[in-house]
């Protein structure tokens, strides 16, 4: 499930291929993945794309596909259903973004709310419950909160980690002409999007915003992740939100410059997690010490 996902987003995201391409070739591989056309066909049709990735992992991935749709098809059917749900949901997405964003050169920005939610669901909140019910399935006595709670906790942890990214790449995204930000929301201020940039202090109370949106998607993470029993799965589970809590950090303290430069937490901060966690065997009170180190 995540090599496709990765091979549709590498298709979604090879600039020297025009994006109504890029669209019909990801519409191309939900297609197959859904069986709905024949893996020949979606392998011929994307192998063009191999030879213009510039990274060598990229072409490794696309050169897997045939792999990854024989293997699909292999699978049990209860896992089979659940990867083409969420993959549905993922290239849907997608496909939404190609077609918003088609012109690099033209800044356009979401127009609500309401459209961020659902852009963060399709990429990553459902993300969140096709891993718990993963989880459900295949691991015994997976969590002490009962199914439902632990698809609305997964799906919010997910649109929390997924907004982490919008507002890290606030910058880099408006010079690539997209803006996740609401457009409703920028008008009030009296902001464009092409304006961001520039007036970054009429901007900041919407970013903060956001920012604290994307903490309270953390808080349902921690949440989902103390529910879980199994310690292991626990600790892998944990990290993302331990991760995106030290962003959120770095992020509020670079303020405005977070739009003109990369944010990035270190890899020695985020071994060191890993090591307390380890060392702690994933204790629920261990976790909350780390996330409470980082929180807003």
């Amino acid at each position: 499930a995540y090599l496709l996902a990765r091979t549709t987003d590498t298709v979604a995201d090879t600039p020297r291929i025009p994006g109504t391409v890029r669209t019909e070739t990801v519409k191309m591989l939900s297609d197959g993945i859904q069986g709905k056309v024949s893996r020949e066909v979606v392998i011929n049709h994307v192998a063009s794309f191999v030879p213009l990735q510039e990274n060598a992992a990229e072409q490794t991935l696309l050169d897997s596909l045939p792999d990854c749709l024989k293997w699909l098809e292999q699978i049990g059917e209860a896992d089979r259903d659940d990867i083409r749900t969420v993959l549905e949901k993922i290239t849907y997405g997608q496909m939404l973004d190609l077609h918003r964003f088609d012109d690099p050169a033209q800044l356009r920005a979401l127009q609500s709310a309401a459209d961020l939610d659902e852009y963060t669901y399709l990429v990553a909140g459902c993300v969140g419950e096709f891993w718990t019910r993963l989880c459900f399935r295949h691991l015994r006595d997976f969590a002490n909160l009962i199914p439902d709670e632990m698809l609305a906790l997964g799906r919010r942890y997910g649109m929390g980690l997924q907004l982490i990214n919008v507002l890290r790449d606030a910058g880099s995204d408006l010079r690539s002409g997209r803006c996740y930000f609401p457009e409703d929301e920028l008008r009030e201020v009296g902001l464009s999007a092409a304006q961001i940039l520039f007036r970054s202090d009429r901007f900041q109370p919407i970013y903060q915003r956001w920012m604290e949106k994307a903490q309270d998607g953390l808080q349902c993470g921690m949440q989902y992740s103390r529910a879980i029993r199994n310690r292991r799965v626990r600790a892998a589970t944990v990290l993302p939100a331990l991760i995106g809590a030290r962003t959120l950090v770095l992020l509020h303290k670079a303020d405005a410059s977070a739009l003109h430069h990369a944010i990035k937490v270190p890899r020695r901060e985020v071994r060191g997690m890993i090591l307390s966690l380890g060392i702690h065997l994933a204790s629920k009170s261990q976790m909350d010490t780390i996330f409470n180190q980082n929180k807003l």
